[in-house]
């Protein structure tokens, strides 16, 4: 009688198939993709458009203080809703343990030159020496040209 040997390994197949993990990494990569500019923490406004706007890099970081103004003269402290009368003394809270720091101002192009105004002077009579007005860079404009 003879006895059957089976030689399981050599049908085993060594290969690591990456295909299901490229589909994964593909999925999680568009996913990111799609949920990142929804992180944005800043309150949508058009910012007024200029030729040669001063950069301003302190704005973007974590800690900075920004007040935006909307278009229909709502007041933004950060992603928290303001009033003018209020935005002094927050303003203030957030600048107790910084002392002049820069508070940088986000207007829409077509707010009211008196809300922009006002905001401002509610920051200043809350001791900030310093405001920075944010604007973006005209698409295609020339260096030192002028109109």
């Amino acid at each position: 009688m003879a006895v059957a040997v089976r030689n399981e390994g050599g049908n085993v197949n060594s290969n690591i198939n990456v295909t299901p993990m490229v589909d994964v990494m593909l999925v999680l990569l568009i996913i990111f993709m799609v949920i990142t500019p929804m992180l944005n923490k800043k309150v949508n406004v058009d910012m007024a458009v200029v030729n040669n706007p001063t950069a301003m890099p302190d704005a973007d970081k974590e800690d900075a203080i920004v007040v935006a103004v909307t278009r229909d003269g709502s007041v933004y402290l950060g992603q928290n809703k303001t009033s003018i009368g209020e935005l002094g003394s927050e303003i203030q809270n957030k600048l107790a343990d910084k002392p002049g720091k820069t508070v940088y101002f986000r207007a829409d192009a077509r707010a009211q030159y008196r809300v922009v105004e006002d905001a401002i002077d509610a920051a200043r009579t809350a001791g900030v020496e310093e405001v920075g007005l944010l604007t973006d860079k005209r698409e295609g404009a020339g260096g030192a040209g002028g109109e």
